[in-house]
């Protein structure tokens, strides 16, 4: 199945000040994170961040908050966006069947939702360059549990591409040269 850019929203996970300097590879996590929500933005494909616990872990990271509303910004206690009341109600109100999950961390936060969301009935898609944990291990193990349990690993670009749908649009050109160019 693809990813059908009119029936689809991008949700952020849990990036947050203070848990961002002790993911793996961080720098490299947070450019990918930050690429796709860009793209999502310039497709106007709907856009949701998470924050855990803020009062310790901080909140968005600032260059990631600075490209969602702050009210598309929400508060969760649960660690999966499933089970968080507000989180799911926000989430099904976009009436959407497709959700593309990107974030922090992927053991956990990011696992659990997208398990959660896989439940409620959502076509679940985790972009595995766009997820981070503190240890590379969580998210070796993250990975294989999100393949157990039919959960489709993507990439940031298959995931432009495919909101992109084909090369011969104005909308193309403009994405292809300002972010699919290395």
């Amino acid at each position: 199945m693809l990813i059908n850019p009119n029936n689809s929203a991008l949700l952020v996970i849990d990036i947050q000040e203070k848990l961002l300097p002790a993911l793996h590879n961080q720098k490299n996590f947070l450019n990918n994170c930050r690429w796709l929500i860009e793209i999502a933005q310039a497709l106007s494909i709907p856009t949701l961040a998470t924050e855990q616990y803020p009062k310790g872990l901080g909140h968005t990271e600032p260059s990631i908050a600075s490209l969602i509303q702050p009210n598309n910004i929400l508060y969760k206690e649960h660690f999966s966006t499933a089970e968080d009341p507000e989180c799911l109600k926000t989430i099904n109100a976009l009436n959407v069947e497709q959700l593309i999950l990107i974030g922090s961390e992927a053991h956990i936060c990011v696992l659990q939702s997208a398990l959660g969301l896989a439940e409620q009935g959502f076509d679940v898609f985790v972009v595995a360059d766009a997820i981070g944990s503190r240890k590379e291990q969580d998210l070796i193990l993250a990975l294989t549990r999100f393949q157990q349990n039919g959960i489709q690993l993507v990439s940031r670009e298959m995931v432009a591409y495919e909101w992109l749908y084909k090369s011969n649009t104005e909308q193309f050109r403009a994405i292809s040269k300002a972010y699919l160019r290395d």
